[in-house]
């Protein structure tokens, strides 16, 4: 595992704005970040505003020069991407931004993911070699942009993860965004930050987000007869 602490080559998966918004605190905190796209030359008047420590490549390239990898592509790219970028992910942290959202009849929002199933497991069940760390999944991409470096210190950003080394590293790059981590379990406990979870899409000082939590993990009342 990498040492948080030190500058990192980090590299995102996807600019669109939730991969713009992190890549631009991580570079101000003084990290090397790497954009991965499609087109990377459609990206240089973007990263050449962000200075030297921002640059555009190809998606496989991100992958390989990168020590940590976020996920922040639509989830209807993930599938593609990933398994285009497996090799090069193998043996790293994988933070996982991407959202299975869709609606449902009646209008509300929902994973589009099988019921039970997390969006961090199924990340992990297609990179088995990878460590998934989910995070900055639950926070609408606006608020990504500028609450952290509006009120540095206040709002919560909800992880999980199965290792423990890895989610500190991750929490380590949360703070670097002005958002204050706060570990809620594992990955298959990690539906709250899931399209349809209490938690999505919304934010949290880290003491309501942990009353969140334990509201929703408490028995449903059950009425006595009178």
């Amino acid at each position: 595992m990498q040492n948080s602490t030190t500058p990192l080559r980090l590299g995102i998966l996807g600019a669109g704005p939730i991969g713009r918004a992190i890549g631009r605190f991580w570079i101000d905190a003084g990290h090397h970040v790497t954009f991965g796209v499609r087109t990377p030359e459609k990206l240089l008047a973007f990263t050449g505003e962000l200075g030297p420590r921002a640059e555009a490549a190809s998606l496989e390239q991100a992958a390989a020069t990168a020590d940590i990898v976020l996920n922040a592509l639509n989830y209807q790219a993930v599938d593609e991407v990933l398994a285009a970028t497996a090799a090069h992910l193998a043996g790293k942290i994988l933070i996982d931004a991407s959202n299975p959202m869709g609606v449902s009849a009646d209008g509300r929002i929902i994973s589009t993911l099988a019921s039970g199933l997390t969006a961090g497991t199924r990340t992990a069940q297609r990179l088995p070699q990878s460590t998934i760390v989910r995070a900055f999944s639950h926070v609408m991409d606006e608020s990504l942009a500028y609450r952290g470096s509006a009120q540095p210190g206040f709002w919560a950003m909800a992880v999980v993860g199965d290792d423990p080394e890895a989610s500190g590293i991750v929490h380590a790059l949360v703070r670097a965004t002005g958002f204050v981590p706060v570990h809620i379990g594992t990955l298959a406990e990690s539906a709250p930050l899931d399209p349809g979870g209490v938690l999505f899409p919304h934010m949290f000082t880290p003491a309501d987000l942990t009353a969140q939590i334990s509201a929703s993990l408490a028995p449903a009342p059950v009425a006595i007869p009178s």
